[in-house]
């Protein structure tokens, strides 16, 4: 087996006791024949070993492990997240290698989140890894590991509390983690993710431990690259950048908005399946406009007002050229939070030389697309028979308008223009109008539409008859009852999509949107709310989780070897999230399917995203494929144990 290096390094098996016999031969205490490398070998140099057989011993006893190129790399499944260290290739009952800087052992060995496994290190195991002594007697499961961590997490009355168990778990056992979230999603997204984790990053500095990810600050300019190279994984998939300016609906949270990053990429392991050693978490920090945070002794970033123009451009394009030389063509840079001036600047510009990924813009357009398509089984017709009116025209706004527009023509065979007509938005100063065209943001031009101005949304509704109401406003308890009852009288089954995130951002509750159009509202939110009961009747509302679309089409864009992003990739993530809702799920009112079964429905997603890759030219890896759902299910990372030699 041959796995390609970045650098020739030394390894003394000398000093190791390990150089009994010569290499190639079996010997009790180091097999030189090994079935699979784990990836904690790590000097800051590479993390990869080239094939053992062409390894050589040099004159004082060291072997040297010389470096290979990409082309003598041997992958079983074309596409996912390459194994380059064996690891998920083993089966569950395949011993590996727990390396460190040698192999680990003891104290070491606990203290390693990538290898660590508690009170579930066999006895074998402890004697062959010094651990005697260092653990109590008792040997348990990883499975009543998970049985424990619920009983503990579910007795913190306080959700920040669960987010700290949670952030300490995986920075000690990050396989005990993993496993955790998988079979626990629909009870712990919202710890991990939001609504939580927005409350996190307001206190991300007095919550503070470890340090998770990577911090470039304007301090770091001109040594970006450097930066990058102090990462001790060298093999990333997927970057999820921020730079914390619009964190949810909370506004400017400076460095600590590097919650958002961390937990993204959780959930890209634990719902798309993309390894975590792939996965690189960044924050940008500018400085900060929070007045708050600057006069905060806890607050851990730069104590400066925001760069702007010029110094932010270059600090940006310094990481984006940086990221591309030292990660290849092929990352995926996803986009988190940022401001609206500079998130679509930074996606027109870079998304024709990077594979990047707004999910504020994109990912957010795919799920609402999803749920709307869904919806359609309730009201009959085609989204071009429906007439759409927005509460806010930002990132997530004007997204989603875009590719619900994109689908209307795509479907309609009608130009996009004019699939634009029926889409109307709303901003802080009323219904965006031609007349106002001059005056508004170049994001917000293409749905200035004619009509006279109204600053009221409940006026608006009443002028545009719109079929759906979607907000995005990052503003609470804008859906008013007056709103939400004229939708009612207007509808037989009106469409409420209230998005903003976090719970108390949400332009309307559940029971606000029911109660309101007594039990007819088709009603899905940005962060979840509980089963709401009107008249006798249970309602399940929707969540309208961007954590449905980004992983699965992250983990496409992997496997296929994708170069760029394309509008047509988020139409089919859409229409593949759509396709997996069943009769059952209908009867309940859903629109969207349940967490449950998110690694499933990630798969589908993937594989769709990836053929649709392939259908345009934009994929790598070739040959493609034949059967991509059975490609992506088997390069999802598993955070099941290994066994330890």
């Amino acid at each position: 087996m041959a796995f390609p290096v970045d650098h020739s390094i030394v390894l003394d098996l000398t000093k190791l006791n390990l150089l009994h016999k010569p290499l190639g031969h079996s010997s009790d205490m180091f097999p030189f024949r090994l079935p699979v490398f784990p990836r904690a070998l790590s000097l800051r140099t590479s993390r990869a070993l080239s094939s053992l057989g062409s390894n050589r011993v040099d004159p004082n006893g060291s072997v040297l492990i010389e470096t290979t190129t990409p082309s003598e790399t041997t992958v079983d499944v074309t596409g996912g997240v390459q194994d380059v260290y064996g690891e998920d290739a083993a089966t569950e009952d395949m011993p590996i290698t727990p390396w460190s800087l040698s192999v680990a052992s003891g104290y070491t060995l606990l203290r390693d989140p990538h290898h660590n496994k508690g009170l579930a290190f066999s006895q074998r195991e402890r004697d062959a890894h010094y651990l005697r002594g260092l653990l109590p007697p008792t040997v348990i499961s990883q499975d009543l590991q998970v049985k424990k961590m619920m009983h503990t997490l579910r007795h913190y009355q306080v959700p920040l509390q669960r987010y700290m168990a949670m952030m300490d778990l995986q920075e000690t056992n990050e396989r005990l983690f993993y496993k955790l979230l998988i079979e626990h999603v629909e009870e712990l997204l919202p710890v991990v993710y939001t609504p939580t984790v927005g409350e996190a990053c307001q206190k991300y500095g007095s919550i503070f431990l470890r340090p998770q990810g990577l911090f470039i600050s304007l301090k770091e300019k001109g040594k970006i690259l450097e930066v990058l190279r102090n990462w001790p994984e060298k093999n990333i998939q997927v970057i999820v950048v921020t730079d914390g300016e619009r964190i949810l609906g909370l506004g400017d949270l400076g460095c600590q908005g590097m919650g958002i990053p961390v937990g993204k990429l959780s959930l890209y392991t634990a719902l798309g399946g993309v390894r975590p050693s792939a996965c690189l978490p960044v924050t940008i920090d500018v400085g900060t406009n929070n007045e708050k945070l600057l006069n905060d002794e806890f607050y851990i970033g730069l104590r400066q007002r925001r760069a702007t123009g010029e110094e932010y451009s270059e600090l940006m394009h310094e990481f984006m050229t940086a990221v591309k030389q030292n990660y290849g063509e092929k990352v995926v840079i996803q986009f988190e939070d940022f401001a609206n001036h500079n998130a679509f600047d930074l996606l027109a510009k870079y998304g024709t030389t990077h594979l990047v990924f707004n999910d504020d813009i994109q990912g957010t357009a795919s799920v609402v697309l999803a749920g709307l398509l869904a919806a359609l089984r309730f009201v009959g017709g085609s989204l071009a028979n429906h007439r759409f009116l927005f509460l806010g025209a930002g990132e997530a706004g004007t997204g989603i308008a875009e590719l619900i527009a994109l689908e209307i023509s795509k479907k309609s065979q009608i130009p996009l223009e004019e699939a634009r007509k029926n889409i109307w938005l709303v901003d802080s100063k009323g219904l965006i109008v031609s007349s106002r065209k001059e005056s508004i943001q170049h994001f917000k031009k293409p749905w200035a539409h004619d009509h006279k101005p109204i600053k009221e949304l409940v006026d608006a509704v009443k002028a545009i008859k719109p079929t759906v109401l979607i907000g995005t406003s990052g503003v609470g308890q804008t859906f008013t009852q007056d709103v939400v009852e004229t939708m009612a009288e207007l509808n037989e089954k009106p469409i409420i999509l209230s998005l903003s995130n976090p719970t108390s951002q949400s332009e309307c509750t559940a029971e606000e949107a029911y109660t309101w159009s007594k039990g007819r509202a088709i009603f899905a939110s940005g962060s979840p709310f509980a089963p709401v009961e009107y008249e006798g009747k249970t309602f399940v509302p929707g969540q309208a989780n961007n954590a449905y679309i980004f992983p699965g089409f992250g983990l496409g864009l992997i496997m296929s070897g994708t170069i760029r992003v394309h509008d047509d990739m988020l139409l089919a993530a859409s229409e593949a999230l759509a396709e997996q809702l069943t009769e059952e799920h209908y009867e309940k009112g859903m629109i969207f399917p349940p967490f449950r079964n998110i690694r499933k429905i990630s798969a589908r997603i993937a594989a769709k995203v990836a053929a649709k890759a392939y259908e345009l030219g934009l994929a790598t890896r070739l040959p493609q494929p034949k059967e991509l759902e059975k490609c992506a299910e088997s390069s999802m990372y598993s955070p099941s144990y290994h066994s330890y030699r």
